[in-house]
């Protein structure tokens, strides 16, 4: 079994697509868990965290998180994050077969631009990282941030992709409001 675990601060609509599409995992029988670790967002985070029936914390250990959670894996990712067709079968695969960590492959149809390609790094969860618990416990310090414990995993690659969160940020930035004036204006 999977559970998820992903990092929020205000990020309330990113968490609810990225919900959204973890529902497959949990109609398969993949996904036993999701675990939602806030910084103290002050939107409507823990409403759909809660009404999504994930596990909320606003004070939180990581160590005493990860030795609570359900699943002998963990898929750590961004909230806005969404894995694309195909992935619940694959990881199923992968966790039966393997004990390496692993992450998505980057999305083909949403990637950062050449420039900053090429001149910054990657966000460590932008592809999200599956490790195990017990490989997650022992990298784990009770102040840690889940992008400092994603940075120090050395994985492979899965076929199957994830549309990385600044994608769903990005959009967020961009409101009906603003799509129609600039429409008029031109």
């Amino acid at each position: 079994m999977l559970t998820v675990l992903m990092e929020c601060l205000d990020q309330e609509p990113e968490l609810a697509q990225s919900l959204a599409v973890l529902v497959s995992g949990a109609v398969e029988g993949l996904v036993s868990d999701v675990v939602v670790l806030d910084r103290g967002s002050k939107d409507g985070t823990e409403r759909v965290a809660e009404a999504a029936g994930c596990r909320f914390h606003s004070d939180w250990d990581l160590n005493q998180v990860l030795g609570s959670v359900r699943g002998e894996w963990l898929l750590l990712m961004e909230p806005g994050a969404r894995p694309q067709f195909g992935w619940v079968d694959e990881i199923a695969e992968y966790m039966s077969m393997n004990r390496d960590p692993v992450r998505f492959s980057p999305s083909r149809h949403y990637r950062r631009p050449l420039l900053k390609r090429l001149i910054e790094r990657a966000q460590p969860l932008e592809t999200g990282v599956i490790l195990s618990r017990n490989q997650a416990l022992g990298l784990a310090r009770a102040d840690m941030k889940l992008s400092e414990l994603a940075r120090g995993v050395k994985s492979r690659r899965l076929a199957s992709e994830m549309i990385p969160a600044w994608v769903a940020r990005t959009l967020r930035c961009f409101s009906p409001c603003g799509a129609g004036a600039h429409r008029d204006a031109a």
